[in-house]
């Protein structure tokens, strides 16, 4: 196998510098490229290097949507690792619906935690077993998006105007308005009727993808 480079997003320091030794020790060619809860820095770093995994929890205290989070990752093709408190289905099925490979709860083994990067660099789903059923939910309109689009669904249909969600999404307005018209597209395809913001958020709504 080749060297693993991996991102660390967390923002318990104890709790992250555990997971650190941890693949010290069991993936002792490891090469950490960030570890932190600096949501800025990682996506800097992933600017100029593309690590082999990113390990992220889903809420680092600083505002930002577990959907910002992973799709950071995602959208820029790095396999997700989510390790989460929040250890239920809902949870599970936003991360996988944006792009996360696995799904490790922070009340794991760190047996488990080892199966899952292993099997996340494989590219292979990984969730633990008695929470299988997360996964074999029936597919939604909202899986045929790309993850900036749901992305910018989301933001755009949580109230956020468009030049707002541009700056969230670190991308041109045109570019979120382009987003936004071809998920749009798409939902119309599937006989969908979708023509305002309160119809994209009852979509999303519907599909568990907002609250």
């Amino acid at each position: 196998m080749e060297q693993m480079t991996y991102i660390l997003l967390e923002d318990h320091p104890l709790y992250r510098e555990g997971l650190k030794r941890y693949i010290t020790e069991h993936f002792p060619s490891s090469k950490c490229l960030y570890d932190g809860a600096n949501y800025l820095h990682a996506k800097n770093v992933i600017s100029e290097t593309k690590p082999s995994i990113a390990i992220v929890d889903l809420h680092l205290g600083d505002g930002l949507t577990p959907i910002e989070i992973v799709s950071l990752f995602s959208s820029a093709d790095i396999p997700v690792l989510v390790i989460s408190a929040i250890n239920n289905f809902e949870s599970i099925k936003s991360a996988f619906s944006m792009g996360a490979t696995g799904f490790v709860s922070k009340e794991s083994t760190t047996d488990k935690f080892g199966k899952a990067i292993e099997s996340v660099l494989q590219g292979r789903d990984w969730i633990p077993p008695s929470l299988g059923h997360a996964l074999h939910f029936s597919k939604s309109i909202s899986d045929q998006l790309s993850p900036q689009e749901k992305k910018a669904l989301i933001l755009y249909s949580s109230g956020l105007k468009l030049a707002v969600v541009a700056r969230r999404m670190d991308v041109a307005p045109s570019t979120v308005k382009q987003y936004i018209d071809r998920a749009k597209l798409k939902f119309r395809s599937n006989g969908l009727s979708i023509r305002t913001k309160t119809d994209i958020y009852r979509i999303l709504r519907d599909e568990g993808l907002v609250q």
